[in-house]
């Protein structure tokens, strides 16, 4: 059985006096251990899959069972819980708090989880040192380079040890060389760990990284796994 199916999902966005349709009955299976790419023109809805994958937000219709378990039948709070334990998310901008160090960064996930400060700490430099950042636990965001940021957000998506990783063009916003880097330890966490990662990309170099690769178009899956 998949770890993910996603089964007959529609959604649907008010813009103004008009319905914008973003899934149009779509469905897709992701097996655990994959490393599926998101492909598609802008508005096609590949964050939009994402984002309700990740129980970010919810289908008008179909259903997203993951592990057994089907999301919807899950209230708000639930479903706060389960997202909590069950996927990391990396997002483009890494939306570390500039407040905090590298290390407390990663630390936040685990405050839902009612664990001690030391355990807290050896878990978030243990996540640190996995994405090659030992030596940058005590640093602010600011005193980081790009790369080095988004590892931070890689780490605190791993932290929690989550079911699977949630990643919206992880390397959008960063270099050639930078991005390969990335890419390196997306595939490294693939591999190593046996991660299972879904990325939007709109690169094809990036998708090249993954398993397989699933086209979107207009809220459709336009073409199959590639």
């Amino acid at each position: 059985m998949p770890l993910i199916r996603a089964h007959h999902l529609t959604k649907t966005f008010e813009r103004g006096d008009s319905v914008v349709q973003v899934l149009d009955d779509l469905s897709l299976d992701i097996e655990s251990g994959d490393f599926v790419a998101l492909m598609g023109p802008s508005g096609s809805g590949k964050s939009t899959l994402l984002n309700l994958l990740g129980g970010l937000d919810r289908p008008d219709t179909g259903s997203i069972v993951v592990g057994g378990e089907d999301l919807c039948d899950l209230d708000d709070d639930e479903l706060a819980g389960w997202r909590a334990r069950s996927v990391g998310f990396i997002f483009q901008l890494y939306n570390l708090l500039p407040v905090l160090r590298a290390r407390e960064n990663v630390e936040l996930p685990l405050r839902l989880f009612g664990l001690s400060a030391r355990e807290r700490r050896r878990r978030a430099e243990l996540a640190l040192t996995l994405v090659g950042l030992e030596d940058r636990m005590e640093h602010f965001p600011s005193e980081l380079s790009g790369g080095q940021e988004q590892r931070v957000a890689i780490a605190r998506a791993i932290v929690t040890d989550p079911t699977f990783l949630l990643a919206d063009e992880p390397t959008g916003d960063l270099d050639p060389k930078t991005s390969s880097e990335i890419l390196d330890l997306l595939s490294s966490l693939h591999g190593r760990l046996g991660k299972t990662i879904l990325m939007v990309t709109h690169s094809h170099t990036a998708a090249e990284r993954a398993r397989s690769i699933v086209h979107l178009e207009k809220g459709r899956i336009a073409a199959g796994v590639a």
